[in-house]
């Protein structure tokens, strides 16, 4: 077998062992990830359990705070109004 042979074969040989290596590194990182994901999965849905009675009351002062925005502005308006009358 001649030296160019022989170099070829090792030169395979050594890309090859560079793929396997990294494609293991891959494999490692991926699970890895795959825990951490599945910890950031359970958590995400501990805190939708979690804060999934707050919905409604969310609505409820939603709909208060509307009620005191119309309010404020009638107000305001008025307010408003009597400014003008007083500076003419």
């Amino acid at each position: 077998m001649s030296a160019a042979a022989v170099a070829a074969i090792v030169v395979t040989g050594v890309l090859v062992a560079a793929l396997a290596f990294y494609l293991i590194w891959v494999v490692l990182i991926l699970r890895r990830l795959t825990d951490t994901l599945g910890k950031v999965v359970f958590g995400v849905g501990s805190i939708a359990h979690r804060v999934e009675p707050i919905g409604p009351v969310v609505g409820e002062l939603n709909s208060d705070l509307g009620a005191v925005a119309d309010a404020l502005e009638s107000l305001a308006a008025d307010l408003g109004g009597q400014q003008k009358s007083r500076a003419s």
